[in-house]
């Protein structure tokens, strides 16, 4: 079977081979049997399900929260010649009556949905109708309520599988500790344990850390040392433009990228990105996602991550072309406090909660008992300035509310503008006539678009106008004469986040947060924390087995190359020598201070060798001196 599948890697993809693990993958759900695989970001997790499906008969599900990694890998199937469609909220109930009717009788061998939908009825009722040979399931992590993105509509997966029981999973996911590897399998019913991993490790990658002050003076640093393409994550919108104009006037070819820009101006961007040896993109965790640009050289954090799961995920994204790249990730004090104060606006009190609930049925005017199932645009600014409420501990409320499946909170739609001819083309034809001041512009989308008949179209007006060298505003009247009509049907592009009410609204006094389930949440999240902290400040392990160990890989070697790696090398003394002397210093000083003489006296090594190791620690803050001019373990 294998020459099959390589057949398929060549026809569609003009790779020669498979990358490490994908081979595996596949042929182990092929075979039908459920399956888990660990990849890290930038393994190629796409290719397993996709060339799978491609060698049966029938259309795989793909169940991913991630919008725009969806109409990504859509829009790059359909490049190839691939059928694939993706339904999620944002698009009407007729677009999705359509789109169920082509994957139950039309030649789709992809149907990308989010994972609110599964609930819907519709889609339960069509889906048995549909010849499933496979359901995918990306970011499989978001299913475990140990993960650190979890999704309550990823519960609904099951449901799914009890309606075909004999389609295989793969369930494919770049960040899972082992608890979540063990929850992700019990929660989708796996038959039996199966799960095939690739090493996290990434040899090619160096991580560096470094405490600044001054982290534009570094970034610059960083930027001109570096040749190559780079990308540098911050936390805001607004740092986003700031730090990449500094860069700018430094002489650095850089832009920056943000939800808060349309729809356009971002693919724009991160095109130009990807077309470039040497552009630096500055943005949020907003960018990224889904991009395959191998020549990666670096990837930098000016603020501290929430969470080492993310961190892996973004930093990943260096080298994927296997060749040397770096990570690298700067913080202060200052940011170690704002990190901790984030987590305690995380948890909101209860009735704070609840008061958030009340305001979000008043704003879009949601009788009581009604309204199961109803889409919202959701301006979160609009919203917190109408009713006096705070925006961060809002944002999290709503996704406590999500997590007790009251109701979903989308990512931005992004949506692009979209029509469909409501017309057959005899009547389309005689609206030409009769009204000569639209056959231009009618021939022109007959031109430029197939398929404006059966199905709705994807389009940027900018893109037509400069076709046609028109105002895009001209375009968007000729739409909506043409909708007012009755010729086509228009949906004009937006970009914003959706509230989803999964369930109808309810008074305030039947609104239950779980209490134990909560503090559950808040002390997982606590942890990881705690986790980022401790990898940040720790400046004796190795970064690389810091990292390898906290996703439950213990036997690794240390890297030779991060900075922690750097300082010990410089020291002169062997790895396991190293090991075994603050193995060994542990035993001794960790309970109670002891003199550099006695120390000397008790370890079973050289002398200098237990000098070099003791004064390593000392500068790295690990040990201290009491004030009896004894050592002890800096706790």
């Amino acid at each position: 079977m294998s020459n099959k599948f390589e057949q398929i890697l060549r026809k569609y993809w003009g790779y020669p081979k498979f990358r490490p693990l994908q081979l595996e993958i596949i042929e182990s759900v092929y075979s039908g049997k459920d399956t888990l695989g660990l990849m890290p970001t930038g393994g190629g997790k796409s290719i397993t399900f996709q060339v799978c499906s491609l060698a049966k008969d029938g259309i795989c599900i793909v169940i991913t929260p991630l919008i725009a990694l969806m109409k990504d890998q859509v829009d790059a199937l359909n490049a190839k010649g691939i059928k694939a469609l993706a339904i999620y909220s944002g698009l009407s109930n007729k677009e999705i009556d359509i789109a169920f009717d082509n994957c139950t009788y039309g030649n789709v061998k992809f149907l990308y949905i989010s994972p609110e939908r599964l609930k819907s009825k519709i889609f339960k009722e069509k889906i048995i109708h549909m010849n499933v040979n496979l359901i995918a399931v990306d970011e499989a992590h978001c299913i475990s309520q140990w993960g650190y993105d979890f999704r309550p509509s990823y519960i609904e997966i099951i449901e799914i599988r009890a309606l075909l029981p004999q389609i295989p999973i793969l369930a494919l996911t770049a960040t899972a500790t082992l608890d979540v590897v063990e929850d992700i399998q019990q929660k989708l019913g796996f038959k039996q344990s199966n799960v095939l991993t690739k090493s996290f490790e990434r040899k090619n990658l160096t991580y560096i850390v470094k405490q600044k002050e001054d982290k534009l003076g570094y970034i610059l640093n960083i930027c001109k040392k570096i040749k190559g393409a780079g990308i540098i994550y911050v936390r805001t919108r607004k740092e986003t433009k700031e730090v990449a104009q500094a860069l700018q006037q430094m002489g650095v070819l850089a832009d920056y990228y943000n939800a808060g820009l349309d729809t356009f101006t971002r693919q724009q961007k991160q095109d130009a990105w990807i077309k470039s040896p040497t552009m630096v993109m500055v943005c949020t965790n907003a960018f990224g996602m889904g991009i395959d640009k191998p020549n990666v050289r670096f990837v930098l954090h000016f603020d501290i991550p929430e969470s080492l799961e993310a961190y892996f995920q973004e930093a990943g994204r260096a080298g994927r072309d296997e060749k040397e790249a770096f990570a690298v990730m700067l913080y202060n004090k200052k940011d170690i406090s704002t990190i901790k104060t984030n987590f305690t606006k995380k948890f909101p009190e209860f009735q704070y909660i609840k008061n958030v609930y009340d305001a979000l049925g008043n704003y879009y005017q949601i009788p009581i008992g009604t309204n199961k199932g109803s889409v919202f645009d959701f301006f979160i600014d609009d919203f917190c300035k109408k009713f006096k409420l705070e925006i961060v501990k809002t944002y999290n409320s709503i996704k406590i509310l999500e997590d007790e499946g009251y109701l979903v909170l989308s990512e931005s739609a992004e949506t692009k503008s979209r029509i469909k001819f409501k017309v057959e083309r005899n009547d389309l034809y005689k609206f030409q006539v009769e009204n000569r001041n639209f056959d231009v512009f009618i021939k022109l989308l007959l031109r430029t678009y197939s398929g404006i008949f059966t199905e709705y179209v994807a389009l940027t007006e900018e893109s037509l106008a400069k076709k046609c060298n028109a105002p895009v505003d001209l375009i968007r009247k000729y739409f909506i004469a043409l909708s007012q009509f009755g010729i086509l049907s228009y949906y004009r592009a937006k970009q914003n986040p959706l509230i989803i009410y999964t369930e109808e609204r309810l008074e305030n006094s039947n609104i239950f947060i779980n209490h134990e389930s909560f503090n559950a949440r808040k002390e997982r999240n606590e942890k990881r924390i705690e986790a980022i902290i401790n990898y940040v400040t720790t400046q004796t392990k190795c970064r690389s087995l810091q990292l390898l160990e906290y996703f439950g890989e213990n036997q690794s070697a240390r890297c030779g190359n991060c900075d922690v790696c750097r300082k010990r090398n410089e020291i002169e003394v062997s790895s396991l020598t190293f090991d075994y002397i603050i193995a060994d210093l542990k035993k001794i000083i960790k309970t109670k201070p002891t003199s550099i003489q006695e120390i000397i006296a008790t370890l079973q090594h050289k002398e200098d060798d237990i000098l070099k190791v003791v004064n390593f620690l000392l500068d790295n803050k690990k040990i201290v001196y009491t004030a009896g001019a004894q050592l002890m373990w800096n706790n």
